[in-house]
Order: C-alpha cells, then structure tokens, then sequence
C-alpha cells in the first residue's frame, strides 16, 4: 500500500514540473514574447505609436465633378420615299460614306418623265406664239388681249413643267447631308411606300455629348466650357466644347441638360455609347488638400490628429470639396501642421508618437 502511494506522489510531481514548465519557464516566456512582437513596452505601457506625417501646405485644386452622359450622332435621319412605286435603283452601298446630295434610291418615274416631254414640247409652241404676238401687238395687229392671252398660256404650262418636276424629284432619294448610310431595308424591284424604311443615315463628326448637370452648378457652366470625358471602348481622353443649354431645369431632378460636340474625325465615338465625365467647374488657387484617410468623422464634425511636441494632439476641422484621395480642409488647419496619416486606429488624444515617414 506504501509503494503504490509513492508511486502516485512521483507522478503527480512530474505533471506539476511539466505543467509549471510550460507556461512559467523560460521558453514559455519567450514564446509570449515573440507572439507580442516583442512589445514588452508597447503601448499597453504607453509607449509610442509608430505613424506617417504629412505636412500640409497650400496647394491649387480643381473642382471637379464626375457625371454620365451619352453620345449623340450630330445628325440623324431614317430616309424614307416622298411617293410610292417600284424601286428601279438602289445606288449606295450599305456601311460607306456618302455626300450630301448623292443619289441612293430611285423609284419608277417613266411616266412622269414622258408627261415632261410633253409639256416642254407644248412649251416650245407657246413661247413661238408668244414672240409672234409680241410682235404683231407692238405692229397693232393684234389685240392687247390675244398677247396677254399668249403670255398667260405660256405661263401655265411652264408652272405644269415644275410640277412634274418636283414629281420626278420625289421619286430620287437624295442623301440630306454627307455621312455613313446603314443597312439598308429594301431591295431592287420592291415596291416602296412613304412608309417604308430605306436606311438611316447618320453624321457623328463632330459628335453630340449630352448630360444633365445639378442645379447648384448651373452658374459655373454655360456656352464655350469645355468638358472632358471617356468611353468604354477607348482607352483615349477625348474634349467637347459646351455649346447650348437646356434653358429649364428638370422639375424631377433638378438637373439641366447640356450638350457639347466633340470632334471625331477617326470615328471613335459611335451613336448611343455610355461617357463617363469629367467636369471642371472652377479652380482654387490656395487651399488645404490632406488624405481622406486621416479625417475622422465625428458626431458634430471631423477631427485630424496633429503631431505636437511629439504627442497627438486632436484638431476639428472643417471639410469641403473629396476627391478619389484628398479632402479639402477650410478650417481648422494651417501650413506647417504635421498631419497623422497612418496609425489612426491605436491612437488618442495626447498619445506619444514615433514618426516613420514624413511626406512633404
């Protein structure tokens, strides 16, 4: 009975040693110590923050805003036939360029062609009766009457000339302006109607750039600014001239509608794509830019840490215009301040502070 109570006292001995040797012994003090990065006197003694200071400056800066619009061809029409008939020539090729005034399409027109013959040859008859009337009247062999007659006669058939002209005129589908024509909807032979679409037609250099701008901004813009903006399909920054404005506000948005063009000789830009804009409204010569990551929102107001002699001092401050970056500082702030940029999140009010990096 001895023994096994002495064997049972050696070995609770030995768990005592190997528990008390794990977590009291020298090893398991440096384990403790490389877990906490060695921080013995960290900040849970006070010690200092490590952190990145800018050192804020006047500096220029733009006010920008970035808005969506669309791109709009400068003129657009789907041509259509002023008369019916069957088409007897279809003279462009679908996707070309074409000039203003070219012929596209023809539509059946003999008989208005003959009835044009017919009376221009009348025409040719009148005005030999008309001279001869003119003559015989000035010789008083005729009646003031029978040469007025003459004249009038003339007259008519000259007026029946322009009408069968116009006739004809309606049966050539013209190009309006030059530009690229689309696919085409008809085929020679078929019979068109005014109803029935030919192709469109479109002119995109330059080309039109619309997008609605908010009401507080309505002064800074107007007729000559000049907008800059992407697309999807280009990695290039192209340029438009503002050159009219919607002159209502929309009642639902409060927005108003501007348009620019831009010119497009390449034909870069195409009808109906999605730009994104960047508008500069105006530029302020001297103010106060600093990350937006070391502004601190708060309750009331924003604060920023300021380095002091060598704490962190808390300063409220007063913000405007954000960039993708930056946020404008007009209160609060004055050059010279060594801004915290880094290291927010371990510090307070008049923690000590270990500079890394100074940005200037």
């Amino acid at each position: 009975m001895k023994k096994r109570y002495i064997v049972f006292t050696l070995i609770a001995l030995v768990v005592a040693f190997l528990f008390y040797n794990k977590f009291f012994g020298s090893k398991a003090k440096q384990t403790n110590a490389a877990a906490t990065g060695g921080k013995g006197k960290g900040r849970g003694n006070n010690g200092p923050v490590a952190v990145n200071i800018l050192v804020v400056k006047d500096t220029a800066v733009r006010n920008q805003i970035d808005i969506t619009g669309s791109i709009d061809a400068n003129e657009r029409v789907n041509l259509v036939s002023q008369t019916a008939g069957s088409i007897t020539g279809i003279y462009f090729d679908e996707g070309t360029r074409v000039k203003k005034g070219q012929l596209l399409v023809k539509v059946y027109n003999a008989d208005l062609q003959s009835s044009l013959q017919q009376v221009q040859a009348q025409i040719v008859l009148a005005k030999d009766i008309d001279n001869r009337n003119k003559i015989l009247y000035q010789k008083e062999a005729v009646s003031k009457q029978e040469y007025e007659t003459s004249q009038s006669s003339l007259a008519t058939l000259r007026a029946q000339a322009d009408v069968v002209k116009a006739q004809i005129a309606r049966t050539e589908i013209r190009a309006p302006f030059s530009g690229v024509i689309g696919l085409r909807s008809v085929s020679p032979g078929g019979y068109l109607s005014p109803t029935t679409p030919i192709a469109t037609l479109v002119n995109i250099d330059p080309a039109k750039l619309t997008f609605s701008v908010p009401e507080r901004y309505l002064p800074l813009i107007g007729k000559g600014s000049q907008v800059q903006f992407t697309i999807a399909s280009s990695r290039d920054n192209f340029k438009a001239t503002v050159y009219a404005v919607e002159p209502e506000l929309d009642a639902a948005s409060r927005t108003i509608t501007v348009r620019a063009k831009a010119p497009n000789p390449n034909n870069q830009l195409t009808a109906g794509a999605f730009a994104k804009i960047n508008l500069t409204l105006d530029q302020i010569p001297n103010t106060i830019m600093v990350p937006t990551q070391s502004v601190i929102p708060d309750l009331k107001s924003s604060k920023v840490f300021v380095l002091k002699n060598g704490v962190a001092a808390a300063r409220d401050v007063k913000t405007d215009l954000r960039t993708d970056t930056q946020i404008q500082i007009t209160d609060g702030l004055k050059p010279g301040d060594s801004v915290v940029v880094s290291g927010l999140i371990q510090i307070r009010d008049k923690s000590p502070l270990k500079v890394l990096k100074v940005i200037k």
